[in-house]
């Protein structure tokens, strides 16, 4: 299945999609590593990243001495050692596993949030992106780019944002938080242009969850409102969705068949 330029593929589970996924994305890492010094990749926190990071911590002939790793947002104000923070999440999912040349977290608890926007900032410009993972929100997000925040001409590299309702919700969908009030307010976030300048994007989104989030990505107009919609729009990016959270896509009538 193809619209506009996104390139979607199906699979009956989860599971079948984290594996397609990581040999997909190994795959490219495998063949950048044959030019490149080092290769520079971001990686989504999330539940549904959790078949994809375990499949690609066990792929094999990956230089991972050579992989520069960055994380696309942060929640501000959560303990350092919250296990929801992104980067801890990663770093039990996967950094503790392999050998990086570099893991560059975001502080969502810096004493000074722009600077640390700055800081961080310089560095994605230092290392150009070769690879972005990511994940799409229940109410279309890439990253913590809410629709109210989603700018797709957006000036900043990095930038703090307020988290809408839908969003704090799905943190507590996902059994990240008990509650709703748990779930912070406010977080840094990798903006639009920045993830859409790496030149390699690959999206797992499975489950029943994300049904609505998948079908609007697919038969909305590319706008904010839709923030992943813009995915549409990358000359590379590869869609990976399972039969949950595809569901809704049989309603539409005018996707092409690739």
């Amino acid at each position: 299945m193809k619209v506009d330029d996104l390139e979607i593929k199906i699979f009956d589970t989860r599971q079948e999609m984290g594996l397609n996924a990581a040999n997909m994305v190994a795959d490219k890492i495998r063949e950048l590593q044959q030019t490149k010094d080092s290769v520079n990749i971001i990686f989504a926190s999330a539940p549904s990243q959790n078949e994809f990071l375990a499949a690609l911590k066990e792929e094999k002939g990956i230089t991972w001495e050579k992989i520069n790793a960055f994380h696309m947002d942060e929640y501000v104000g959560l303990p350092d050692d919250a296990p929801q923070n992104f980067g801890n999440f990663l770093k039990v999912k996967l950094f503790d596993f392999v050998p990086l040349k570099s893991v560059n977290y975001l502080n969502g608890n810096a004493e000074n949030i722009e600077a640390e926007c700055d800081r961080y900032a310089l560095l994605l410009e230092e290392n150009p992106i070769d690879i972005v993972c990511l994940g799409i929100g229940e109410n279309g997000h890439l990253a913590f780019n809410d629709p109210h925040v989603a700018f797709f001409d957006d000036p900043l590299i990095v930038k703090q944002v307020d988290l809408d309702q839908a969003c704090r919700q799905q943190q507590v969908n996902d059994a990240c938080f008990d509650t709703f009030d748990e779930v912070p307010q406010m977080a840094l976030t990798l903006t639009i242009p920045t993830l859409m300048k790496a030149k390699w994007a690959f999206a797992m989104v499975p489950g029943e969850k994300k049904a609505q989030a998948i079908y609007h990505t697919v038969a909305e107009e590319i706008q904010e409102e839709y923030p992943s919609t813009i995915l549409r729009k990358h000359p590379n990016a590869i869609l990976f969705i399972d039969k949950a959270s595809s569901g809704k896509l049989k309603e539409i009538s005018s996707y092409s068949q690739a």
